[in-house]
């Protein structure tokens, strides 16, 4: 994934394969931003709008190229016909609603891409948003079930997230039950908390560590699972350890503090650095790619456009426990690690299926899985 360092930015866009990348800022609505546009080769991008404070804009920038990289790998993976996207916003307290005329100003600047990007909802969003985007473009997604949309994409991400952990058992047992199995689930959020009950219905055996001492409380209310102190969480034993929080968590700091057999979690860019999946491997621990892990959402919103439907949202996310059943026997024929084979089978698809394409406004790829999209207006005149 693109690290910054001394490289200019058409450097790292070229080599990493980015078609643009958008500043904004609008001082009198309090928008800076970054917009940015991985692939469009099989359709149009699609990525979450984080909320986040960044100590510098290099740090905005690097986290919108890697995310909107992964987000492609992500659709590619998941059979969509759409591309990676992510926009990132300097906001200093998520938990802070955010002005109209911020989320104003961030909806021209989404609209001026003309569906090049299509935005959804990532950490530090709400449907609430979405919902004021999409009052001012149509290249809106997650928006609320009222209005046509989807809403939370959350609990679809967490479903295939379970999707992904069977899958994961599977291949270190024989046998994809989660029975038994004991799972710690590192941040009880907008996926971390539906995960957890998802896990708990399975017959899991869990426990959860987050830095919001109230999201716990309300999950033990709710589950009455164990409770690990957040500072330790990495060295909680488990067979499954599923990161649900900010990425960049696994590194060579943390790995060798591993008591896991499998890492499986929705957390985007888990791994740390280029050579963390090799260290995960060397100690013996599965890693599913958050990619692969954590496509529910990308998923569900998806089905959007075409007409939402939650049961075929579902559907096509159970399939998540099949492409990584794929990835993890790829891995193991070829001897690499599971995230270089699902990186390659991602980009395999990409250069097959969109060679030579770039999705511009008012192009026939705008369809989504060969359906007309439908919902491609404002919610309110």
């Amino acid at each position: 994934m693109p690290s910054v360092g001394s490289r200019t930015v058409t450097e790292l866009m070229a080599r990493h394969g980015h078609e643009q990348v958008v500043f904004v800022a609008d001082a009198p609505a309090g928008l800076r931003a970054v917009i940015a546009v991985h692939s469009t080769a099989l359709g149009p991008s699609l990525g979450g709008v984080r909320f986040r404070r960044y100590d510098r804009d290099v740090d905005a920038l690097a986290d919108a190229l890697r995310l909107s990289e992964a987000m492609s790998l992500k659709a590619s993976l998941a059979g969509l016909h759409q591309g990676g996207g992510k926009a990132v916003v300097q906001w200093d307290d998520p938990d802070r609603p955010r002005p109209a005329a911020l989320l104003e100003a961030l909806g021209r600047a989404v609209d001026d891409l003309g569906g090049r990007y299509l935005a959804a909802e990532d950490v530090g969003a709400t449907t609430a948003d979405m919902d004021a985007l999409a009052r001012v473009t149509p290249w809106v997604t997650g928006v609320d079930v009222q209005a046509g949309g989807s809403g939370d994409p959350s609990p679809v991400t967490a479903f295939g997230v379970v999707c992904a952990m069977r899958a994961a058992v599977q291949e270190l047992d024989g046998e994809p039950t989660l029975d038994g199995r004991r799972v710690h689930v590192v941040g009880v959020g907008h996926v971390g908390a539906p995960l957890v009950g998802l896990l708990v219905d399975a017959g899991a055996v869990v426990s959860v560590s987050d830095v919001f001492a109230d999201r716990v409380d309300a999950v033990v209310a709710r589950h009455g699972v164990t409770v690990h102190a957040s500072d330790r969480a990495l060295d909680v034993a488990c067979d499954v350890l599923a990161p649900c929080a900010l990425g960049g968590m696994l590194d060579d700091a943390t790995i060798p503090r591993l008591r896991c057999r499998a890492v499986v979690g929705a957390a985007n860019n888990q791994l740390g650095s280029d050579r963390a999946a090799e260290q995960l491997a060397a100690r013996d621990v599965l890693f599913v790619p958050d990619f692969v892990a954590s496509a529910g959402g990308i998923i569900n919103i998806a089905e959007e456009f075409v007409g939402y439907d939650r049961a075929r949202a579902l559907e096509h996310a159970a399939g998540i426990e099949q492409t990584t059943s794929r990835v993890l026997r790829a891995a193991r024929d070829r001897g690499v690690t599971p995230q270089r084979a699902a990186e390659d089978l991602a980009r395999d698809r990409i250069a097959q299926e969109g060679a030579g394409r770039r999705w511009e406004p008012g192009d026939p790829a705008a369809w989504t899985n060969g359906a007309p999209l439908t919902r491609l207006r404002p919610t309110t005149p």
